[in-house]
This record gives C-alpha cells, structure tokens and sequence, in this order.
C-alpha cells in the first residue's frame, strides 16, 4: 500500500471540473454522422431468440409506463 499523499495541484474542486469542461467544449465538435439505410424486415434473418428471452421481454411493460 501506497503513503502517497495528493499534491495541493492534483486536487481540484467539481466546480473548477466544471469549468474547464465548459471551456473546453467548444473545441470538440463532433460531425453528424448519416442515419444508417433502413433494412426491410423480410431482408433480416438468422437472428433467432430463445424461447425464455422471448417470454422475458413479452412480459416486459413498455417504455415509459
């Protein structure tokens, strides 16, 4: 185990983190990538699920009940 003590500099506050990640936002842009092609359900197969899993997320509520 380590006696290493955490210098003054290395230690830093959220509220300084805060601050030099809003700064440094605008330095990295990210580019919009293009929405993949759609793929027509009958075009997809050899995907097969478990009878289980299928029974798990059947018994699932929807999103946002």
């Amino acid at each position: 185990m380590s006696n290493h003590i955490a210098t003054h500099e290395s230690e830093i506050s959220l509220s300084e983190l805060r601050g030099d990640c809003a700064r440094m936002a605008p330095h990295w842009v990210a580019r919009a990538k293009p929405a993949p092609d759609r793929v027509a359900p009958e075009r997809i197969h050899g995907v097969t699920v478990p009878a289980v899993s299928a029974r798990l997320v059947d018994g699932m509520s929807e999103y946002g009940d």
